[in-house]
Order: structure tokens, then sequence, then C-alpha cells
């Protein structure tokens, strides 16, 4: 008698957060939900000073405000049961939306040259009331903001230097910062909502669900593309292994009688893209921790290494661009923001701020994973080699 089984308990993996997608809104698409949705709400958008989307640089880009058929105020409701029903307490609710409505604060906080050479100051009064509302709902120190942003403290022999940094490295930082934010707001949820539902550590049968989009081909294909591309090739190499590699193999073994199947094995791309110590992800990682990388040059190292590769082109008309003969079709993927995308390094500057934040759900976002002062500045980690683990 066959005794049924019963689910003992269950848990949610991250695969890939879009976190560029926190500042930069692609053609015809909205930022995360959770933003119009607090703009939406009445009460929050009094108590966080919060206006209609458009009047935020992170929300405006594309012009798409609103879904058909969803209105945000009442999604807005349903996030709050949401949280009560996985039991997050309603202070850590307030301090949660309170770190959304910062970043979105933080996105219009706009810079200028300063008065010294390579310096920036705060463009305007509007900036400047930004950059209050941000640090008031951060519960951090205003100035402290300012300096975190417009300077950089560089590690030498003799000492801590501070040096200024000009109004491109300071909307660099500023953004930085708000996907930091996010990404640490996101992680946070997923172990809390992880928590609620209760994983069996003692289990030894699993079943893995995996909700990731099908394989994509773009007019425009970023690094995101690269990795749900990737993470497709995976799923074909495993659905080859296991229905045309091992089981025709068990009928030669058993001298079953049968006609053998032809399939085009995809080993090689995924060799391409992941084999150490030269690959794509590779190429892209070492790339993110020279300092004077470029797109540009990682273009060029990518075709020098895979010159006859017989997976990957250089289209005619672009000398950053690379093309991918996927099982499923060919992909021009354009690299500009490339290696911005995999970087997930953490300004040493950022994390001592919101470490010092008065509000205790944000400063334990950042206090258990604080870094060692006596190393540089910032901690680095790749986006695409978590993504291959």
């Amino acid at each position: 008698m066959i005794t049924p089984g019963r689910i003992s308990g269950a848990a949610v993996r991250t695969y890939l957060l879009e976190r560029s997608r926190v500042v930069q809104v692609s053609e015809s698409e909205r930022n995360y939900h959770c933003f119009y949705q607090l703009c939406a709400s009445e009460q929050a958008a009094v108590k966080y000073k919060l206006a209609h989307p458009r009047n935020f640089n992170y929300l405006n880009q594309s012009h798409t405000y609103e879904l058909q058929g969803v209105r945000d105020a009442d999604e807005y409701l349903k996030t709050r049961r949401a949280m009560d029903i996985v039991g997050i307490c309603f202070s850590d609710q307030v301090a949660i939306f309170r770190t959304v409505a910062a970043i979105l604060h933080l996105g219009n906080i706009e810079f200028s040259p300063g008065k010294d050479f390579d310096s920036s100051a705060v463009k305007d009064e509007k900036s400047n009331f930004h950059l209050q509302m941000a640090s008031d709902l951060l519960m951090v120190d205003g100035s402290l903001l300012f300096s975190t942003l417009c300077y950089r403290t560089i590690k030498t022999p003799e000492g801590n230097i501070i040096k200024a940094v000009d109004s491109c490295a300071a909307v660099v930082g500023r953004d930085t910062l708000a996907k930091t934010l996010y990404a640490r707001l996101f992680d946070w949820l997923v172990d809390n909502i992880n928590k609620s539902i209760g994983q069996d550590m003692e289990s030894r049968a699993q079943i893995g669900v995996l909700d990731i989009y099908g394989f994509e081909s773009f007019r425009y294909n970023s690094f995101e593309q690269l990795c749900i591309n990737f993470a497709n090739e995976k799923l074909q190499q495993h659905f080859n292994k296991h229905v045309f590699k091992m089981e025709q193999e068990e009928y030669k073994t058993e001298e079953i009688n049968w006609s053998y199947i032809e399939f085009v094995d995809n080993q090689d791309i995924l060799d391409l893209i992941e084999k150490k110590p030269i690959g794509i992800v590779s190429l892209l990682d070492e790339a993110c921790m020279l300092g004077k990388s470029t797109h540009e040059t990682f273009a060029m190292k990518l075709f020098q290494n895979f010159r006859a590769h017989p997976r990957l082109e250089k289209p005619k008309l672009s000398k950053t661009d690379f093309c991918l003969s996927h099982f499923a079709g060919k992909v021009v993927y354009q690299t500009d923001l490339f290696l911005d995308k995999n970087r997930d390094y953490v300004i040493l500057e950022h994390q001592n701020l919101l470490c010092s934040s008065k509000c205790s759900f944000i400063s334990g976002l950042f206090a258990s994973q604080q870094d060692d002062p006596s190393k540089s500045s910032y901690k680095f980690s790749s986006v695409a080699s978590r993504f291959k683990v």
C-alpha cells in the first residue's frame, strides 16, 4: 500500500531581482508596483509627501503610470492585508513603506557642479527638499546623506583621504544607494515570507517550481535577457539529458530495437556562457572588477577569446553588441549596461550611513552585513555569478 505524501513546508527563492529597474524604466513599462500603490494611497501620499508618479524621476521615464483594470489604491490595501496575513507587524510595515517612499525622494535629488574642481552640490531648493525628505524617512542625518552622495573616502597607507566626486558620479552613487535599499528590502521580505510559510529542513524530497520568463528576444536585449535565456538553455539541456540522452542510452543497454532520435545538443553554448576561467560570465565579472573597464573593452575581449566560436557572432553595425545562436534562435545583445547591471556592490559610506539610522528596521537591513572597515570602499558581488549558482 502506498502512503500518500503531504507538503510539509515551502520556501521561495529569488533568482533574478531586476534591481536596475528601480532607477531605469524601459519604454511602455512601469517600475515596481509598490511605488505606484504608495502614491495612490491618499493617506500615505500625505504622510510621505508623495504626489502623482509623473513627479518622480524613477517613475516618469516611460510615461506609463497606470495598468488597465488595476486600481493602485485598492492594490495598496491588498498589499497591507497580505502583510498582515504573513505576520509582518504594523511597525515593520510602516518602516517598509517609509523606505519605499525614501527611494522615490532619493531619485529626485539632482546635482550640479560644485565650486571646487570635480565636486558636486545639490542642484536647487527642490532637490534640497527631496534630500531632507529622504533623510527624514530613512531617519538619518541629512548632512551625512549629502556627504555619502558627494564624497568618497579613499584608504591609503598614510590614512584616509576624503575626495569630492563630480555631479555625474554623485548621480551614480544616488542610484546605487536606491538599488541597494530596494534589494535589501526585497530580500528581507522573501526571508520573512519563508518564515511565515514554514520550511521543513528535515525533508528529503523536494518539488521545485521555476517561475521564469520563456525564451526572450526583443528589439533591445540587455543583461536580464542574457540571464533569462541562459536559464532556458539550462532547462533545455536538462530536457535533452533526461528525454534523449539517458533514455536512449538505456535502450542501447537493454538492446531494445528503436530508431535513434536526433537532437541538437546545446552544451556548447552553455560552456560559452558559464565555463571557467573563460566564458561570458567570467569575462563580465573580470570587467566589473577592473576599474577602467567599459562595455567596449568587455565586448573586445569577448570577440578576442571567441573569434571562431560557432555560437557567437559580431553584428556588422556595432562594435559592442554580440549575437548568440540559442537553441530557440539568434539574439543580439546590447552590452552598454551589462557592467552596471552585473555589479552588486555596496558603497561603504552608504553602509555606514544606513547602519546609523534611528529606525531599527532600516539599520537592521545593513547591520548583519557590516563590512570590515579595513577593506576597500566597495564590496563587490556579481549578479551573474550568483544567478549561475
